[in-house]
């Protein structure tokens, strides 16, 4: 009798984020522009502990791709009664460190759909290399959610969903926004700032270099990702 295969658990999760990652087509940014990044996240109130550790983090994004021509993110948030905002797009990581920690977390109902509405906007102006979406609840129709998400992917604009915790419905909604759009899903632990870390910074150095950029990322990540690398010429 054939066993069903064993459950996967959140470190295989995240290497099969990085092959999915390391399979997307190439980025080419103009000459002399940086790669240009939306990261949407959640401020609801259970946000709050994930948000601090983000707002943390956002400095090693733009670290990890200063020889590659730069980053430009746009931070975009919910939160509360109707409330979304979003930053222009900044080259300077302790400003938007400095706009996050300005925000604190309210209670209310997600507006993933707004944050990708957002991004279609953004793109159609002006190439967004990929979005972040960074949450642990989805509270909205997702055949609405994916519609939006597969016009980003026909922009060439994928979105790779981090997502927190372990609720199913958010879980199963986040695999599909990546799907249509031509990205990719990772769920980390709320404790997990490294898994954070590694995530941020790949899709950080994607955006703004392409594969090419990511095979040369040096540490463990970059290690993980080269061996997945499809070779020259060939489709994913």
């Amino acid at each position: 009798m054939t066993r069903p295969p064993a459950p996967r658990g959140p470190a295989q999760d995240v290497a099969a984020f990085l092959e999915k990652l390391a399979r997307t087509p190439a980025l080419r940014p103009a000459r002399g522009k940086p790669g240009r990044l939306i990261f949407a996240v959640d401020a609801t109130a259970s946000r709050q502990p994930s948000w601090d550790r983000a707002c943390a983090l956002t400095g090693e994004m733009f670290l990890a791709t200063r020889d590659l021509g730069g980053l430009a993110v746009s931070l975009c948030y919910w939160r509360g009664f109707m409330e979304f905002a979003a930053t222009p797009f900044l080259t300077d990581g302790a400003e938007l460190a400095r706009r996050m920690s300005g925000v604190a977390c309210l209670g209310g109902q997600t507006q993933i759909l707004r944050a990708l509405r957002h991004a279609l906007a953004e793109t159609r102006r002006d190439k967004v290399g990929a979005m972040v979406l960074v949450g642990d609840a989805v509270e909205e129709d997702v055949d609405a959610l994916c519609h939006a998400a597969g016009e980003l992917g026909l922009f060439g604009t994928p979105v790779f969903c981090f997502h927190e915790g372990g609720n199913p419905v958010a879980g199963n909604a986040f695999r599909q926004i990546a799907k249509v759009s031509g990205g990719a899903y990772a769920p980390f632990d709320s404790a997990a700032a490294d898994t954070l870390k590694e995530l941020l910074r790949a899709v950080a150095v994607y955006a703004a270099g392409g594969r090419g950029a990511l095979g040369a990322l040096p540490g463990p990540v970059a290690a993980r990702i080269a061996g997945q690398l499809p070779a020259p010429g060939r489709s994913r």
